[in-house]
Order: C-alpha cells, then structure tokens, then sequence
C-alpha cells in the first residue's frame, strides 16, 4: 500500500485482507460509523427543543461515530504498516462491540442523569480502549515493520489520549470534578479528546492517506518528518492537558504552540507532496486537504484564545471552535476517507471499485463548497443566523453523503451476505442495539411544549391564584436562588438569565427547559399554577451532579401564608447569592484591620440591637438582626485583667434581645437577661483568661439571632505578645437568605443548608478588595467561628503558620521546627496563626472546607513589594 502511492490492488497484505473475511467485518463496522453519524445529525436538529442535545449531538459524533472508525482504521493500517499479523477476528470483534456499548451507556447515563451508568460505562470505554492499546504495542513486536511503521505511534498515543479523556469525562459528567476545577477539567478533556484521540490518528493516517489519494510516491521525507510531528503533537498535547487541569495557563498556550508546530510540519509536507495530476479521488483530495486547513487554523486560533483570556472566559471562546473543529476537520477527514476507503473495502475488483466511488462522488463539489462554506458561517464572529445557516449548510453536505453512503452499504451487505454462514453478526448486532438504545432516549425525552404552563390550575383554588415573577441567574456552577417556596396554586414564572462564562440552561421537572444561554442570555419560563414540589437543573453533563440545582417547594394555599406576594421577589427572599457580580456603588468591605488594645484598664461600649439591611453579597442586600448595627458586631479587644463594661440597648421594636460574652465568667441570671424593646441593661465582665472570644444574642431560639447577625468577637491578648507588622481579625459565619425567622430561613437553618459562608459577615467581600501587606511583614490573623453550626479550617495559600494560639494556648511557637497549615475550630472557638509574607504575590485565604470556601469564605492578602 505504501510502495507508489497507488491503490492496493494486490500483494500480500490484500490477499490476506480478502481471505480472512476482514471486508465483511469492515462492512459491519461502517454500518455503525454511518448510524451513529445519522443519530449525530438528529440530535443536532433538535436543539432548540432537547437542552442536551447539543451535547449528545458532539458526543454521538465523536464518541459513536469517530470513534468507531479510529478503532477500526487503526488497527487495519496497524497491520499493513507494520507487516504485522492479524489480530484474533472475536477478540477484534469483542473490543469494537464493547467501545460501543460503553458509548452508549455513556449517553444513557448523562441523558437520564444516572452517575453511577455513566461511570461504569466510562470505565467499560476505558477498558476496551486499553485493551486496543495493548493489540497495538504488541503489534510491533516481532513485525517486519515498513517505512511508515513510526506512524503508528500516532495510534497508540490517540489510545492514550482517549483513556485520559474518558476519565476525566466521567469525573465531570458525574460531579466528582468539583465546582472549583471543573472549567479547567473540562477544558482539558475537551483538547486530550478532539486533538489527542481525534487527532492525533487522523494526522498519522495522512502520512500515507494523502500520497495514496492523490496517486502519487510518498516524499523522502515522510519517515523523518513523522516522527518530529508526533513528538511535537503528543508532547505538546501532554503539557496542554496538564496545565489546563492544573491551571496553569501560559504553560497551556506553550503546550498548544508545540502542537501547532507538530501540525505545520505536517501540513508543510502534504502541501510539497501535491503533484499536478489527476488524483484517484478528487473528492477525496480536496475533503482532506481542506481538513487539514482546518485543523491547523483551529489550532492557531485555540492557542490564541488561551493566551488572551483566563480560563473561564476562555472556555466559551474555546468551545466556539467545537463546531469548526467538529466539522472541518474531524467529520470533513472522516467523509473524505470513508470516499476513498469504502469502495476499496467493498469492491472485488477495479471495475466494482470505479462503479462505487463514482457513486460516492456524486456532486462532489457542490457538497465540499457546501460543507466548507457553512464552516467558515460558523468560524467567523458574525450573528447568530450567520451560524445557524452555517449548521444547516454543512448538515446538508453531510447528510447528503450519508444517503450516497447508505446506497453503497446495501450493495455491499448484499454481496457480503452470501453464504451468510461463515459471516458474524456482532457487530450488526452492536450497531442495531446502539441505534435503538440511543433512539429510544431520544423520544422518550424530546416531546413537551418549552414555554407554555406545566401544571394546570389547582381545582381547589378556585380558577384563581397568586401571580409570582423571580429572578433566576445560572453562575459559578450554581443556581440561585437554589430554592424557591410558594403557595399552592401561585402562578409561578422564572426570569433565567446566565451570568457564567460557559453555557448552561434549566430543565424543570415535567416542564418547560430554556435552551443553552450563553453569557448574558436570559429566557423566560412560565409553569403555571405550582401545586406540588418540582426540581429545577442543568441539563448539561455533570452539572446537575456539581450542584446546579433548584428546588420549588409548595407550601399551604394561596394566602394562607404571610410570605407570599405578587410581583418580583425581593432579593432578600430569592435572589440567592451570585459572588461573580460587583457590590453596589458606594459599598465599602467591613475593615479587618485589627487596632492594638486601648489603653486603661476598664473599656466601656454601648451596642444598640437592630434590625439593618445590609449587602451580604455583591448585589444582595438582607435584613439582618445586629448589634451596634453591623454583622458581626464590633470587635472589642483588650488585656488580662481589664475591665469591660457594655451597655446593651435594645432598638428592635419588634423582639426582645440578650447578650452573652464568652471572655467572662459570671452567672447568667441577670446580665444575660432579655430585654424588651426600649430597655437597656449594663453587662459588666472582669477578662480573666486570654484567647479570641464570641459574644451573641442570649435570646432564645439562638439558632436564629446567632444566624441573622447576632455576633461577634472579644480578643483578649495573652500576656508577653509580640508586636507584628499586620493584625487582622477574622470572624466566620453562615448566612442565611429569606425573610429572618420565616419557615423557610429557619428550614435551612435547622437543616445547615445555608445560602453561603462569610468572613466578618459578607460573603466573598475580602476576594473583591483585597487586605493588603508588604513582603516580608509578619502577619497575624485573630479567628473567631460564629457559626452558629459550622466552624472553620482557616487556611493561607502560599504560606506556612509558625505561631499557631488555639482557645488559650499555644500549639505552636516560631522558635519550633514544626509548621502549621491550618487553624481548625469548632463553633464559638477562637485563636490567632501568624506568617510571614515571602514576596509579592496573591494570597487568597479560605476556610479549607471547600464547600465553605467556594460558597463564600474566601478572601485574597495582596502583598506588594
């Protein structure tokens, strides 16, 4: 095959290719590329009516279609390149019959939201692939080998590639990827998978595919250029993949400049290889080299978008070159190859071979201008009709070959069907279980209106209901608000607006879904009357898994609860949290700075309990209960022995209040008391003990006033310590969204469900203005835990803590070789860790609880020189 470039109409390798009955087997295999394609070309028709389906529509395409012919292709060039001999035909059989299995399970699983399906059916792919693998390497051991026998290289680093991307396919569509290294995970699945698995083989076969097509005598220095290909390709695909799931950004747009470099020297070939002659196939010829055009543009322009954005914004522009990857380049190879490889396969003769191809090429360049020229619709930033008509043209481009390619296979399951005995059926059989398997997803999940009302009127109302409009934004992997509570029969409608970089949309059970928003989109969703409990998600893989979830529950009947209103719900009541916004203007960040203890030996202050609304979040402002009207309330702070006398004077005209400071030890009775609205009461404690002490309301329930506010923090110094450069004091807290001491606040309260978690009362207020230090000062943070039922693992990126002090003693001393990385305390518990700032840099500090940190506490210390 490989001595002239001519076609590989006799010798060794072909005669064994029509006596072992690999023609029928290939046959078989083609009738599921083409399946699979036909699936892939549904499910992209219908996305304006299945959320998902422009991810199934990726997925059967490369999964399903690409896929099977990689495995296919792979291993049948394997052979001819290497001279090898031919694998046992059922375990090749086994291996292709178990890929597509594990395909399917795949989309079952994210289409049915089944985890533990799609994990299995992940690790079911990346057994088969391994086992691929395996028949590969052991391929070249005791071959003859031939000139192009480094091409195969390129096949087993593709197997790897898809090994890798399959796990980290499954760890994202089944939310083990985590909210905080998801946009990262996935952009390294989406490159090991399209430039590794994809193509890596494909690149390879057109070492020897091109010349072939084209007719003519493969260049002298293919053998040398092949190899630097692969290494530059798989050597910058390697260092992509690891920076992406790393978060390594510049290290990425380094990895993908060396796979640019791997493609251009490639390409550079085939372009010195074209010879003014007719080729075998012109169809063919012109599919591929246009494939190849594409992928190097892509390429440049991936790399591009990497090094101008940060990986979340870089992810929308990334997956912008999806479709011009998925369709100039992998379905544009796999159209140009199938043209040429088919008749080869198929026919028992030149004559037989000329009469299929002529079929295959039928109005071949109306369809390639068709195809490339809805490619260049969807690569150029143009409006979204631009893109769609780009969809269109080149679906048609495809679907027209997939009917020329249905006509070609009839003929040759007819001629291979004769004497039908010596035939085996697995991989029809395959090819007829994934098809049904898949269809059946497919119409069991595409009907239903998507904007009119999901449930009809409640009977008991009457035939009239409350109306109820809220805000709904899709951001940071999160819905918000995550729940809604209503009355029976209000007629309930959700304003979607996606804040995120990446797409997302919201699927209501057994009702109306968006389509995919992308940044700054919105859609509206009418559900009618609500008169039972409904979830809301995101139907996109693994994302309902990470958290994106929306919970409507129904409450009594319209009007029995005081809660219910028409209009917009205040942000208080539903707006949830969505830390990727601003504050509002004007808004100031509670000041951590902590100032030395006064002096004297008796410190007075006078706290006023309120209710004041405050902003907890950027743009979410809540009522909270406080004293001295800030939550927390102010932090005091003096030495052993000192004298505190508080004044508490109770503002709230509706409740009555308490205080009750840890820092001191005297009996309750009296200076804990509630007092009524307008009353005062002097609390007078002597600081006995040193440490970080919490001060809250001592009205009962004090699950409540703790988690609306009501708290703060007392710093005691122990005796002897040392001055540093930076103080800071931190106090850590819950916050709860809704109405204070509503059923539904007091629900998530009891439930610990809260909306988010704080340093000093606001959540993420110390990421969006940061502390400030100078390196090489010595820093240390006081912390408080307030709950009132979560405590903290407080942590600094980027440093180690010499100096830990926990509830009155030290744990650890700088004069200690040891090191400490975190201050863990339980609810109500205090103390102070101390640091040194290397250098410059940012460094972010969080509460180690990870649910903690990316809901909320989390806050940066930027240190200048």
């Amino acid at each position: 095959m490989e001595q002239d470039g001519r076609e590989p109409t006799g010798g060794r390798y072909p005669s064994r290719f029509r006596r072992s009955g690999l023609k029928a087997r290939h046959l078989h295999a083609h009738i599921v590329v083409v399946a699979w394609l036909a699936l892939a070309l549904a499910a992209a028709t219908a996305q304006q009516t299945l959320p998902v389906a422009r991810w199934l529509a990726i997925h059967l395409f490369l999964l399903g279609a690409a896929t099977t012919a990689i495995v296919v292709w792979s291993e049948h060039f394997a052979v001819a390149l290497l001279h090898a001999r031919l694998p046992d035909e059922r375990w090749s059989d086994a291996r292709l019959a178990g890929v597509n299995l594990a395909v399917a399970g795949v989309l079952i699983g994210v289409w049915a939201d089944r985890p533990v399906l799609t994990g299995a059916a992940c690790a079911l792919l990346v057994t088969a692939v391994a086992a691929h693998l395996v028949v590969l390497v052991r391929m070249g051991r005791g071959a003859l080998g031939g000139r192009l026998a480094p091409v195969v290289g390129f096949y087993r680093a593709a197997a790897v590639a898809l090994i890798v991307g399959a796990a980290l396919g499954g760890l994202l569509a089944t939310g083990h990827a985590g909210a905080r290294n998801y946009t990262g995970l996935r952009l390294a699945h989406v490159h090991v998978t399209l430039l590794g698995w994809i193509g890596l083989p494909v690149l390879g076969t057109l070492f020897m595919l091109w010349p072939t097509v084209l007719g003519v005598r493969m260049a002298e220095r293919t053998t040398k250029v092949a190899p630097w290909a692969l290494a530059l390709t798989g050597g910058g695909l390697l260092t992509t993949v690891v920076a992406l799931a790393a978060g390594w950004r510049w290290a990425a747009v380094a990895g993908v400049g060396l796979y640019v470099a791997g493609v251009g020297v490639a390409v550079e070939l085939f372009a010195r290889t074209v010879r003014r002659r007719s080729p075998v196939s012109a169809a063919a010829a012109w599919m591929l080299g246009a494939a190849a055009g594409w992928l190097l543009a892509g390429t440049v322009a991936d790399g591009a978008i990497l090094a101008a954005r940060q990986p979340a914004e870089a992810q929308e522009g990334v997956g912008s070159l999806v479709p011009v990857l998925l369709v100039g380049f992998v379905a544009q190879v796999l159209i140009g190859a199938l043209t040429y490889l088919l008749p080869v396969v198929l026919a028992s003769g030149p004559k037989e071979r000329a009469a299929l191809r002529a079929v295959l090429e039928r109005g071949w360049a109306v369809r390639v201008v068709t195809l490339n020229a809805g490619v260049a619709l969807l690569a150029l930033p143009l409006p979204d009709p631009a893109g769609a008509a780009g969809m269109v043209s080149a679906a048609a481009a495809g679907a027209a070959f997939l009917v020329l390619t249905a006509s070609v296979l009839v003929r040759g399951a007819h001629r291979a069907g004769e004497g039908g005995s010596s035939r085996r059926p697995v991989l029809l059989g395959t090819a007829a279980g994934a098809v049904l398997t898949v269809l059946a997803v497919l119409v069991a999940n595409s009907g239903g209106d998507t904007s009119g009302p999901a449930v009809a009127a409640d009977a008991g109302s009457g035939g009239s209901s409350a109306a109820r409009t809220v805000d709904v934004t899709l951001s940071g992997m999160r819905v918000r608000p995550s729940r809604i509570e209503v009355t029976r029969g209000t007629t309930l409608r959700l304003e979607v607006t996606n804040k995120d970089a990446q797409r997302h949309d919201l699927k209501v059970e057994d009702g109306p879904a968006t389509p995919l928003l992308a940044r700054g989109d919105d859609h509206t969703l009418d559900l009618g009357p609500v008169t039972e409990d409904r979830e809301a998600w995101c139907t996109l893989p693994g994302h309902r898994a990470a958290g994106m979830t929306l919970d409507i529950v129904v409450k009594g009947s319209t009007g029995e609860d005081a809660d219910a209103h028409d209009g917009h719900a205040s942000l208080a009541d539903s707006a949830g949290l969505d830390l990727s916004g601003e504050f509002s203007g004007g808004w100031r960040p509670r000041d951590a700075d902590l100032a030395p203890a006064p002096g004297g030996t008796v410190h007075k202050a006078e706290l006023r309990a309120a209710h004041t609304t405050v902003e907890v979040a950027p743009g979410v402002r809540q009522q909270m209960w406080t004293f001295g009207g800030t939550a927390p309330g102010p932090t005091l702070r003096g030495k052993v022995g000192d004298v505190f006398e508080i004044t508490l004077v109770n503002d709230d005209q509706g409740m009555g209040h308490g205080i009750d400071f840890h820092a001191g030890s005297l009996a309750p009775d009296r200076p804990m008391r509630t007092i009524q609205p307008g009353e005062r009461l002097v609390y007078r404690f002597r600081a006995e003990r040193a440490g970080a002490w919490l001060y809250h309301c001592s009205t009962a329930p004090m699950l409540q006033h703790i988690g609306n506010g009501m708290y703060g923090a007392v710093v005691i110094d122990p005796p002897g310590l040392k001055q540093v450069d930076r103080e800071y004091v931190l106090v850590s807290s819950e916050l709860y969204l809704g109405t204070p001491g509503s059923t539904a606040q007091v629900t998530k309260m009891r439930e610990g469900t809260p909306d988010a978690w704080a340093f000093n009362g606001v959540a993420a207020q110390y990421a969006k203005r940061p502390l400030t230090a100078k390196a090489g000062e010595r820093a240390r943070f006081w912390v408080v835990a307030a709950g009132p039922g979560d405590g903290i693992a407080f942590h600094v990126v980027g440093t180690v803590f010499d100096t830990v002090y926990k509830e009155g003693a030290h744990l650890l001393k700088p004069d200690q070789p040891g090191g400490a990385q975190v201050l863990d305390l339980a609810p109500a518990q205090g103390g102070f860790v101390e640091t040194t700032f290397p250098e410059p840099g940012h460094y972010s500090f969080v509460d180690h609880d990870m649910r903690h940190a990316e809901s909320g506490a989390h806050g940066t210390v930027e240190v200048s020189e």
